[in-house]
């Protein structure tokens, strides 16, 4: 599967946060999100191990009880099963890996 960089086919999963479905095979998927500063993710977890990479913006992540504060070129890993959430300090773009492919996110 290939994919060719369009600013079409974005999902709102919220106010001020859209996400788009890459690619994706049997066992993973890669997912751009783009999160308007003020905005964030609320505490929630997923079966899914989901390994990110902050490419633009900044922003506090929270994994348990341990949180980190993010910027370009950082990146972090959250086992399946495990609560975190965001908090989006500037506008960024997440570039994110789930693995299994979340089907909801297809």
């Amino acid at each position: 599967m290939f994919y060719k960089r369009t600013e079409s086919g974005y999902k709102n999963l919220g106010e001020g946060v859209e996400f788009k479905a890459l690619v994706h095979g049997d066992k993973t998927m890669l997912c751009e999100f783009r999160i308007k500063a003020g905005k964030g993710v609320p505490d929630h977890e997923h079966p899914h191990e989901q390994t990110g990479y902050l490419v633009k913006g900044k922003l506090r992540l929270f994994i348990r009880d341990e949180a980190m504060e993010l910027k370009p070129g950082d990146s972090w890993c959250v086992p399946g099963g495990v609560p975190h959430r965001a908090e989006v300090l500037e506008d960024s773009v997440v570039i994110e890996v789930f693995c299994p492919p979340r089907k909801e996110y297809l």
